[in-house]
This record gives structure tokens, C-alpha cells and sequence, in this order.
């Protein structure tokens, strides 16, 4: 789950790390009202989860009462790379000396956490590491012992940052490192890290990532989030319990476990197709489920032809066949459907689907040739489509 910068910051305070005053607002007058209370200059700052906020005019600073006003009547409804900003940030500006960047994540590859530093801060860490890896100190830490003030102190100093303000560096990092041990985070990041002309080392951004599966051990996290601007498709499958991500292509894609699902979308884009969802409907999904995914799936009007690959093993394939019969039933599908059902009760599975006869459902015996077929059903619709137009 990602954070919006004003809960990270949230985070960050709990955590002892310095940020500036501000206030969340959502209507023109709140956003007057915040910036006569934290005094100006502010700067009014949308608040979305998408980079590039300042290009797209975003973020602006305020020296009175009248720009604030200006601002927040620009920047609130603006879109801004498909994200509308419906709240504010409205935070006291902060004069800069340096800006530095720094960040914790989980390292995958060396199953280890990592804390990253740079001098280089302000703009896209990625192109600092293509264009001057030297100045991106990648320091993994023992999970067991976590990270440890000289280990801090020692990020810092390699990393470049001035001599006077390497404790206070040493500190942020200390403190970003609790936020993404104690919060569950799989991302906490601050970019930039400044420097004031009074030599105190703040976060000016907060990027903050959180594990949803770990949300149950903070129930003080559960209301964050970027609720408006999430999939509306996804936040219906949350409620629903449905493992459901929204992706930009037109073939729906229905599995049992994540891992045959991920395998499934590697298959149809290397028949020249593109997955339009993850679904999982897990382990035992029954037919009441499994109709429950069809009507997630074709909820995505982008979606042209659909993918159910099963593979049974606690789930049965007669109670997948049951659930897809249901949903023709109810739903009525326009689209195509190609079926691949193997495993427990799936000769049964197949007996009914066949039985039941339903309009545009395609069987398969193997995954590549289910593949192979809902691409071309689904690039048939769209060739349709166009004619049609």
C-alpha cells in the first residue's frame, strides 16, 4: 500500500524523524485557513501518488494569503499523469542549503534489507545510478542486529555528506530504518533529504510503501491510503478478498494460486498478448468465487477476451465450471472465453461445461495453446471493434 506524502511524513514523525509543520486539507478555504496557521511562506503541494508533481505544476510556493488561495484553486482537481488531486499538503517552506537522498528497502536478490544514501538528492535516484553510481552508497544490513550508529555514521561519511552534518544524517537514516522495520514497509524513502542553513537535516518528501499482508499488526495504518484515486476495480476486489491487480492490456486473466497466474501472463504476452488484470482466485475457490472473479474481470470495459487457466488441486475444476456456468447465467459475457481446466475433478469440470453448451466458451488442453487462442480471440474483438467504429 502507498503512502500519500503527508501519512509518510506521518510515519516519519512517530519514528523521531524531522519534518516540517503542515496540514492535510481538501477545500480552497481549509488550505487559506492551514497556511495562515503554519505562516508563510508555504508551499502548497499536491498530493498524489505519481512523481513529477512540481513539472506538472503541483507544487507551489506561497509568500501570502492571496497565492495561497491562487494555488490551491489551481493545484486542487488538477490531473496530474492520470491521478486527481483532491487533497493538499500545505507546509511551512524551508530554506535549503543541500539536498541529500536516502532510503530503505528489502534487497530480493540478496535477501537482505538496504540502505541507500546520496549527496545527489532532489532528482530521480535512478538516474544518479546510471549517470554516477559512485555517488549511491548501497549499504545491506543484518536483519537480526539491524542497522547500528557507526554503520549510520559510516553511510554518511562514504557517502559524501558534509562533515557537520554527518550525525544528523546518521540519525535520519537511524530513524528511516526504524519507520521501515517497525511499520512493515517495503519502501521508505526521503528525496529529498535537506540541509538547512542552519545545518538541520530534515525530510522535505516521503515516499513510504507498506506490506498489505502485514496491515493486521497496524491497525492504525488500515485508513491510509490514496483511496480516491485507487482502481475503483480494485478497491471492490479488496473489499471482496480478491487478490486483483489492474493491468493496461485486454486479455482477463483468471488463475488459482499466484504463481500459475504470474505464469499465465508471462504465456499470453509471449503469444503476443496483453493481460489486463491479475486475478488469484486461490486455493479452494468455489463457484460462488469463481463468478465473483468473472464479474471483477469484465467490471474492465478494456477487456476483450478472458483466460481461466486452472489447475486443480484443493480447487475443484467442477466447482470452476459450476461458477463459470453461474456467471453466464447471471452476467450474460459478450466476450470470448478460453477455459483450460486440468487437475482435480477435471474431466468433470469439462463434462459440465460442455453440458451446459455456453456461447463463445473455448476449451484448451495445455496452457500455451489456451494462450495462443484467447490472443486471437481477443485481437478478433478488437479488429471487430474497429470495424464496428
Amino acid at each position: 500500500m502507498d503512502l500519500l506524502e503527508h501519512q509518510g511524513k506521518q510515519l516519519f514523525g512517530r519514528h523521531g524523524l524531522k519534518v516540517s509543520d503542515g496540514k492535510a486539507v481538501t477545500t480552497v478555504e481549509e488550505a487559506v485557513a492551514a497556511a495562515n496557521e503554519v505562516g508563510y511562506p508555504v508551499v502548497v503541494k499536491a498530493q498524489v501518488l505519481i512523481g513529477g508533481r512540481g513539472k506538472a505544476g503541483g507544487v507551489k510556493l506561497a509568500a501570502n494569503e492571496g497565492e495561497a488561495r491562487e494555488h490551491a484553486s489551481n493545484i486542487l482537481g488538477m490531473d496530474i499523469r492520470g491521478h486527481t488531486v483532491r487533497t493538499l499538503w500545505i507546509e511551512h517552506a524551508s530554506d535549503i542549503a543541500t539536498e541529500y537522498y536516502a532510503s530503505v528497502l528489502l534487497d530480493r536478490q540478496a535477501k537482505q534489507p538496504m540502505v541507500m544514501f546520496s549527496v545527489e538528492g532532489g532528482v530521480e535516484i535512478e538516474q544518479v545510478a546510471q549517470d554516477s553510481p559512485e555517488k549511491l552508497i548501497r549499504h545491506h544490513v543484518d536483519a537480526l542486529n539491524g542497522l547500528s550508529r557507526e554503520e549510520a555514521v559510516q553511510i554518511a561519511t562514504d557517502g559524501g555528506a558534509d562533515a557537520d552534518v554527518i550525525e544528523g544524517v546518521a540519525d535520519a537514516l537511524l530513524a528511516l530504518y526504524e519507520v521501515w522495520l517497525s511499520e512493515d514497509a517495503t519502501l521508505a524513502e526521503i528525496n529529498p533529504l535537506i540541509v538547512t542553513p542552519d545545518r538541520d537535516v530534515k525530510a522535505l518528501d516521503a515516499k513510504v510503501s507498506l506490506d498489505n499482508n502485514a496491515l493486521y499488526r497496524h491497525p492504525e495504518n488500515q485508513g491510509l491510503s490514496d483511496s480516491e484515486n485507487e482502481d475503483p476495480i480494485e478497491r471492490r476486489a479488496k473489499e471482496q478478498g480478491v487478490q486483483y491487480v489492474a493491468l493496461d492490456g485486454d486479455v482477463g486473466i483468471l488463475g488459482n494460486g499466484a504463481g500459475l497466474v504470474m505464469s499465465t501472463l508471462d504465456v499470453v504476452a509471449q503469444a503476443g498478448g496483453s493481460p489486463a488484470n491479475f486475478l488469484d482466485a486461490g486455493g479452494g475457490s468455489d463457484a460462488a468465487k469463481i463468478k465473483q472473479a468473472v464479474e471483477l474481470i469484465l467490471a474492465n470495459d478494456k477487456v476483450k477476451a478472458v483466460l481461466f487457466n486452472i489447475f486443480g488441486g484443493i480447487t475443484r475444476c467442477d466447482e470452476v465450471a459450476k461458477g463459470l456456468i453461474a456467471a453466464f447465467e447471471e452476467i450474460k459475457p459478450s466476450v470470448p472465453f478460453v477455459v483450460r481446466l486440468d487437475g482435480t475433478n477435471d474431466v468433470e469440470g469439462r463434462r459440465l461445461l460442455e453440458q451446459a453448451a455456453l456461447p463463445n466458451v473455448h476449451p484448451a488442453k495445455t496452457m500455451n495453446e489456451a494462450a495462443e487462442k484467447v490472443v486471437a480471440l481477443a485481437a478478433g474483438a478488437q479488429a471487430s471493434a474497429g470495424a464496428a467504429a
